[in-house]
């Protein structure tokens, strides 16, 4: 079974190789580099030498929260489109590692064939700030700045609040589905699954257009289109992804370490996100000595 590795990174050219050297011509791997990415001219000519890189592209500079991750996702989507031979595609970032050797993912996915494997929970979600229909109702400005900056995020939380005062509400195209979802943008899907949600973005461009000024909009995009579909009974929530929502290690998500490793242990999970360096060092030499020996 071949399998692509749809990539998204932004720095750490180091852990990136290390991660595709993990994987053999059965993975191809389509990579986007933001453009305003910590990721040298070297960097990219490194990573297009490597013989299972099928694709680097750096076209789009990818805001936290913006469109633009969306875009280069469905970009990934394209190029894997291209070869007929690919079964399922996983969208993953620079920041993860294989918890399962190639052969434990090929052999896992042949079982579970024509799974659609992707986190999805109907809005509103309870677990999201106003169960995420936040998000759509309003326009967000993260398309057009950075709002991690101190002053950017309470630009943000202003505008907010004047839509919200002036009862600013956003108008939805035709294209939309009533039933809206929401979950992760990191899958294991089949590629008639991808092909399917390329075809619905192609057929109705105002469903694509209307998430802009999204908050996260790579969050709704894939489950709506998926949950409004014929795929939606071959829809498992589970994304496959081992990942620790809490502030630890400087970072939310976590950064892993190798306290983690016995929980990474017991999950059922292909891939583990985030590593950072040096605090993911000796967690990632766990892994790849566990894996380089099946």
């Amino acid at each position: 079974m071949k399998q692509a590795l749809l990539i998204t990174a932004y720095k750490n050219p180091v852990h990136l190789n290390n991660l595709i050297d993990v994987f053999d011509d059965n993975f191809p791997i389509y990579i986007h580099i933001d453009s305003k990415g910590a990721f040298t001219d070297e960097d990219i000519r490194n990573l297009r030498s490597k013989p299972n890189v099928k694709f680097v592209s750096r076209d789009y500079k990818v805001q936290w929260g913006s469109i633009n991750h969306l875009k280069a996702i469905l970009q990934l989507c394209r190029e894997a489109a291209k070869d007929i031979s690919i079964e399922y595609v996983h969208t993953i970032t620079g920041h993860d590692y294989p918890i399962q050797s190639p052969a434990e993912i090929t052999r896992f996915m042949e079982e579970n064939r024509g799974t659609v494997f992707m986190e999805v929970n109907k809005l509103p979600y309870h677990a999201w700030y106003k169960g995420g229909l936040d998000r759509l109702m309003y326009y967000h400005p993260h398309d057009l700045i950075n709002v991690r900056t101190e002053r950017n995020y309470k630009l943000k939380e202003r505008l907010i609040k004047l839509q919200q005062k002036f009862r600013i509400n956003r108008s939805f195209p035709k294209s939309f589905p009533k039933d809206l979802y929401g979950g992760l943008v990191y899958w294991s899907i089949p590629t008639d699954a991808m092909k399917y949600i390329l075809d619905f973005s192609d057929n109705n461009p105002s469903f694509l257009r209307r998430f802009r000024f999204t908050y996260c909009s790579e969050e709704i995009f894939f489950q709506t289109i998926i949950m409004n579909s014929p795929y939606k009974d071959r829809v498992k929530s589970n994304n496959l992804r081992f990942v620790i929502w809490q502030e630890r290690n400087g970072n939310n998500p976590a950064n892993l370490d190798e306290t983690d490793y016995e929980n990474i242990l017991k999950s059922d999970a292909l891939f583990a996100r985030k590593f950072e360096f040096p605090v993911s060092q000796k967690l990632y030499e766990i892994l790849k000595e566990k894996i380089s020996n099946k």
